[in-house]
């Protein structure tokens, strides 16, 4: 049975620094940083691969017909960029 608990920032970056040997104020910030080079870059149209655990893309959501829940009125829904991972081979393993 998988273990459902959910790990925050705060509880990663412990882990981490517990793991390195880190602070876990120097861990924090590479962390940040990390995830700010993630986004930077898929957000200029760049995938972002870590080997084995997985890619990080943009990808478009097309533009579609949709319907307001209250009213019933149709109504048009624009077309939007949306962030997309995809697990790779060595992380699909781990978890099966």
């Amino acid at each position: 049975m998988l273990n459902m608990d959910t790990l925050n920032k705060n509880d990663v970056v412990s882990e981490v620094a517990q793991k390195t040997g880190q602070s876990k104020k120097d861990t924090a910030e590479t962390i940040e940083v990390l995830l700010n080079v993630v986004t930077d870059n898929i957000k200029n149209g760049r995938k972002v691969n870590f080997t084995g655990f997985g890619s990080f893309v943009v990808r478009k959501r097309k533009g579609r017909q949709g319907h307001n829940p209250r009213t019933g009125e149709k109504m048009e829904i624009p077309a939007v960029n949306v962030p997309k991972f995809k697990a790779g081979a060595v992380l699909k393993q781990a978890v099966k």
